[in-house]
């Protein structure tokens, strides 16, 4: 059996891009049971209520929806329970010192297989208030505004 390279996105938290301004980012492994890497292998993930947790000095991802297996037994997994991230020790003390500030908080951004292993993206974050989530849309929408008139320009087009 070949070994797997490469990486092949499982789930994205594209409300988190949204919803936070996010300042650091980590890549961090899970320790997972079969079920639920057969689970992830099937493409079903979702990240939305997901939020990072430190607990006694260990890194945790809680509210991750990962669903049951369908051809699991009785050894199947809880589809959301709590699961330990691996980071190096100064990755989780810095984490730690930045969630003294007030504020802030972990969010999971992206769920992967990264050379057949399972990671999660996770982003120490800020969240943004109603006024910020306009501004940034309106700045998206001008950018395209302005990126269409130029292109109508290019073509010849008025």
């Amino acid at each position: 059996m070949s070994k797997e390279t490469g990486r092949k996105l499982i789930a994205q938290n594209k409300k988190a891009r949204h919803d936070y301004h996010l300042e650091d980012t980590f890549e961090a492994g899970l320790v997972l049971t079969g079920t639920e890497v057969k689970s992830l292998r099937a493409g079903r993930a979702s990240l939305v209520d997901g939020f990072g947790e430190i607990d006694d000095g260990e890194l945790w991802l809680s509210g991750v929806h990962i669903p049951e297996y369908t051809q699991g037994t009785w050894t199947n997994h809880a589809a959301r329970r709590k699961r330990k991230l691996l980071l190096h020790r100064s990755e989780i003390d810095r984490i730690s010192r930045r969630l003294l500030e007030s504020g802030l908080t972990i969010v999971p951004l992206s769920l992967y297989f990264k050379d057949g292993r399972a990671k999660v993206e996770i982003a120490v974050a800020k969240g943004k208030k109603a006024y910020d989530k306009r501004h940034a849309l309106a700045e998206r929408q001008a950018d395209r505004e302005a990126k269409a008139d130029v292109d109508r320009r290019l073509k010849g087009v008025h």
